[in-house]
């Protein structure tokens, strides 16, 4: 293609090397060493990447734009969405073939190339520029400029079987060892300032409406170079919310991790927008990209210094250790890696280790002494927000998990004394589908409203329970929240059980079966799950018992007035979980991409309360200090809980 792209070059009036070809699909992009990675001084050609039928031209910087986006970051993210198959040629070294001579290196195709790059840089730099040549049918209309990724560079899509051109815009690779943004990790960096954070909206915990975000999905989600995976699935079949999916993958070892993210709201443009800022905020919490962890050491070896004890967080039990040798147990001399966080309650830089806050951390589950879960990473449009939203996450989960391991018995919740008519309504949309939507005032040692939430099939058959949770200082907020994740899960349920009811029913007999995140909320589609679930839900001498309004469960005082600044919230929210003798501290993730869209990401983690795990042999909660004392000390028993009154079953939170 290089003796045909040359001539082509020349008829456009631009000189022959004003574009370099380059291969993909040959190599491992991911692991190019960093001084093969840096470009040379000077005006840089325009690159072309040749796979299979495909040529990508670009990335293509706008005009007056030279920041961050090369052909290495291009690399990344192209090498990152392709399929499992051919990651794991390149990556774990496997082999690629040419299948034989390319068919598609002909003079048009070299013409099409060509023509494309004298448009690009007549459009960047010279007078009477004009814009890019028409694109190919289903390529998008609008101008870059016009469109919401106009900080991104773009790259064009060349078809060469099906002679169409597509244009996506590049999210920069914050990795990329040409032009990366990420920084040395450092205690001064840590501090946190929470300053005035005015509400947008009454009632609102954002600062933001989800509309007001210069969000282009196509940037994040799209088959060449989506930061977030390949592409968004609309769940036309859904029959309660617009709900929405994507997927990218991380390589941990041997093993490529799927990581899902989406929205459920009531429209797919609002479910894609929603999805792809949880896709942001999955993609910070996995592993340290914005930052470079700079400090090695043990427990013993830090001293007095500031730091989160791992033993305070909880651990695996012996059992799990021996029966999982290649995961060494957490012990104070031995050497981990550590991150900077902030103590809301001391005001200072703390050192909290890594695998506690990055839940995708690089190596397996041998490299660490726990698999954390994205467990109080939060995103939000200020600071404030994020903090706000990853305590609220945190109180949430260690309220389920306690009453769900110590069978609280907790006040029933009346929806249908709601003020919202949002959520009256989806809970008879709820029940022309089957199932019942019941809910639970968890508030167990905080006053933070917490509802549990759970959908429950009318007939018992399959697809028989559905649980979620939410919690806000705003018990209606939480309320609804919990209501949406069982609105999307609780319809397609059935059809999940069905389709896996051999392996569930093998989980039912032997729950160490139960290995990972889906286990536990399918688990509980199978009918003969439900008699563990009687604490809760059971009727009492043939009747249930009453349920209790809104207006009595939260009014009277029993939760505080909500203030017009978040701030004010926040430190309400911080005080109360800082006086029951635990610290707050927040370690900011924040991404760069995420940074030019105005958005903040942190991992609130809150030493003592109850972490969430996947995986029966892998839960820390019932050996942890707090799982036997919290509920008398909330007077919901009248002793400590025993080991045997611990529940037996899996936890079933999605």
């Amino acid at each position: 293609m290089s003796a045909l792209l040359g001539p082509s070059l020349t008829a456009h009036g631009l000189v022959p090397d004003a574009a370099g070809i380059s291969l993909l699909g040959v190599r491992d992009e991911l692991s190019v060493p960093a001084d093969e990675s840096a470009p040379p001084s000077g005006e840089q050609p325009v690159a072309i990447h040749l796979y299979g039928h495909h040529a990508i031209v670009g990335p293509l910087h706008r005009s007056g734009s030279d920041g961050p986006g090369c052909p290495r970051c291009l690399a990344h993210r192209w090498q990152a969405v392709r399929s499992f198959s051919l990651r794991d040629a390149l990556e774990q070294g496997g082999e690629t073939t040419a299948a034989g001579p390319s068919p598609y290196r002909v003079p048009f195709a070299a013409d099409t190339l060509a023509a494309l790059i004298a448009a690009h840089l007549k459009r960047r730099g010279g007078p009477g520029g004009s814009a890019l040549p028409e694109t190919g049918h289903g390529a998008r209309e609008e101008s870059a400029e016009a469109s919401g990724s106009a900080a991104f560079p773009e790259i064009c899509l060349v078809d060469l079987e099906r002679l169409t051109v597509r244009r996506y815009p590049l999210v920069p690779d914050p990795e990329c060892p040409a032009c990366g943004r990420s920084v040395p990790d450092t205690a001064e960096a840590a501090r946190l300032t929470l300053s005035a954070a005015p509400k947008h909206a009454p009632g609102s915990f954002r600062l933001r409406g989800i509309d007001d975000y210069d969000l282009d999905a196509d940037a994040f989600a799209n088959p060449v170079c989506g930061a977030l995976g390949p592409s968004v699935v609309h769940d036309v079949a859904s029959r309660t919310t617009s709900a929405t999916v994507g997927c990218f993958t991380l390589r941990s070892g041997n093993y490529l991790r799927e990581t899902f993210w989406g929205g459920h709201a009531d429209s797919f443009r609002r479910s894609t927008r929603i999805g792809v800022l949880e896709g942001l905020e999955r993609a910070a919490g996995m592993r340290p990209r914005a930052k470079r962890t700079e400090v090695v050491a043990s427990l013993d070896a830090l001293g007095d210094r500031a730091r989160v004890d791992p033993r305070e967080c909880g651990l695996y039990s012996d059992a799990f250790h021996r029966d999982n040798p290649q995961v060494k147990p957490f012990s104070p001399d031995r050497e981990i890696p550590w991150v900077w966080g902030w103590s809301l309650r001391d005001e200072q830089p703390v050192l909290v280790p890594e695998v506690l806050t990055y839940y995708h951390a690089p190596g397996g589950l041998e490299n660490r002494f726990v698999q954390e879960s994205s467990n109080g990473c939060a995103s939000g449009g200020c600071l404030e927000e994020a903090l706000y939203f990853g305590l609220m996450e945190v109180v949430e989960r260690d309220a389920f998990l306690l009453s769900w391991y110590g069978q609280a018995r907790l006040p029933e919740i009346d929806p249908q004394t709601s003020a919202r008519p949002a959520t009256r309504r989806m809970v008879d949309r709820l029940a022309m589908y089957g199932y019942e939507a019941r809910f639970f005032d968890t508030r167990i040692t905080f006053p933070v409203p917490v509802v549990t939430a759970v959908a429950v099939r009318r007939d018992r058959g399959m697809g028989t329970l559905c649980f979620g949770a939410g919690a806000g200082l705003d018990p209606e907020s939480a309320l609804d929240s919990a209501l949406c994740e069982i609105a999307t899960d609780a319809v397609n349920l059935v059809d999940r059980t069905l389709q896996s009811e051999a392996r569930l029913r093998r989980m039912a007999a032997d729950f160490d079966r139960v290995e990972v995140l889906h286990d536990h909320p399918l688990l509980y589609g199978l009918p003969e799950m439900a008699r563990y679930t009687d604490f809760l839900l059971a009727e009492s001498g043939g009747s249930r018992r009453p349920r209790r309004s809104m207006t009595d469960l939260y009014g009277n005082g029993s939760v505080p007035p909500v203030s017009t600044d978040l701030r004010d919230d926040l430190r309400q929210c911080v005080s109360w979980v800082t006086g029951a003798g635990y610290d707050v501290v927040a370690v900011d993730q924040t991404l760069p991409e995420q940074r030019d869209l105005g958005l903040h990401t942190v991992c609130v983690i809150v030493p003592g309360l109850i972490p969430l795990d996947f995986g029966r042999r892998r839960q820390r909660a019932p050996h942890m200090p707090r799982m036997r004392t919290a509920l008398r000390e909330a007077g919901l028993r009248d002793h400590d809980l025993a080991p045997e009154e611990v529940n037996p079953a899996p936890h079933p939170f999605p």
